[in-house]
C-alpha cells in the first residue's frame, strides 16, 4: 500500500545542482515505485536575488563570489555535465547567468495549474540545455506556452507585479527554516536531505522515511 508524501523541493532555476537533484529524486521514486506517492512542491530560492536583469558573465560572476579560477570552474563544468548526462540530461553551454525571480513567479502560477514540475524542467532545458535566459519575459512566455500554459495569461502576470508577494513569503519561510543553500529536498516538512545527491542515496532515505511514517 502506498504512502503519501509531501515533498518540498527548494531550489533555483539557475542552479545546475539542482537539476541534477531533480533528476535523482525522481530516479529514486521510480526505484521505491508504489510504496510511495509521492506530492511535489517547488519552492523558490533566489542564488543571486540583487543581480541585474541583463544578467552577467558567469566567469566573472563565479570568480567574484566564489574565488573560483578559470580551471577549477571548467573541473565543476565537467564534473556537472557528467552527472547530468548519467540522469539523462544534457548541460550545454551557458555565458551568463541571470536574476530568476521572475521565473519563480511563472512556477507558482503554474502549481495552480498542476503544471509546475512540467514548467520547471522546461526551464532548466531553455537554461542549462538551450542557454536562453531565464529572466527574459519572451523567453518564459514561450517556455510557459510549450508545456500548455496559456501565454496570454503568462505575459500578463510577468508585466505585473502578480504573485511576487507570495514568492517573497515563500522564500522568507525557507530561509527562516535554515534553508542557505540548493538544492534542500523536505520531506513530509521535517526530513531534510541537501545537496545533488546520487539516485541510491535519495532512495535510502525515501525507504528509511516510509518505513518509519
Amino acid at each position: 500500500m502506498s504512502k503519501q508524501i509531501r515533498i518540498d523541493f527548494v531550489s533555483d532555476v539557475s542552479c545546475p545542482w539542482c537539476v541534477i537533484g531533480l533528476k535523482s529524486l525522481e530516479q529514486a521514486l521510480d526505484n521505491v515505485g508504489d510504496l510511495a506517492d509521492a506530492e511535489l512542491h517547488f519552492q523558490p530560492f533566489e542564488l543571486n536575488p540583487n543581480i541585474a536583469a541583463e544578467g552577467e558573465d558567469i566567469g566573472e560572476h563565479l570568480a567574484r563570489k566564489y574565488g573560483a579560477s578559470a580551471e577549477q570552474r571548467n573541473q565543476t563544468s565537467e564534473m556537472i555535465r557528467a552527472r547530468g548526462a548519467e540522469l539523462g540530461f544534457e548541460f550545454g553551454q551557458r555565458d551568463r547567468i541571470y536574476n530568476t525571480f521572475d521565473a519563480h513567479r511563472l512556477l507558482h502560477w503554474a502549481e495552480e495549474h498542476g503544471l509546475q514540475r512540467e514548467l520547471k524542467m522546461a526551464l532548466f532545458d531553455s537554461y542549462f540545455t538551450d542557454g536562453d535566459s531565464p529572466g527574459s519575459h519572451e523567453v518564459l512566455v514561450r517556455v510557459a506556452g510549450k508545456v500548455g500554459l496559456n501565454t496570454a495569461e503568462a505575459a500578463r502576470i510577468l508585466a505585473a507585479d502578480t504573485y511576487a508577494a507570495e514568492v517573497r513569503e515563500a522564500e522568507q519561510f525557507f530561509q527562516r527554516q535554515g534553508i542557505s543553500s540548493v538544492p534542500a529536498i523536505i520531506i513530509n516538512k521535517r526530513h531534510l536531505i541537501s545537496g545533488g545527491q546520487p539516485p541510491e542515496v535519495f532512495e535510502q532515505a525515501l525507504r528509511q522515511i516510509l518505513s518509519q511514517e
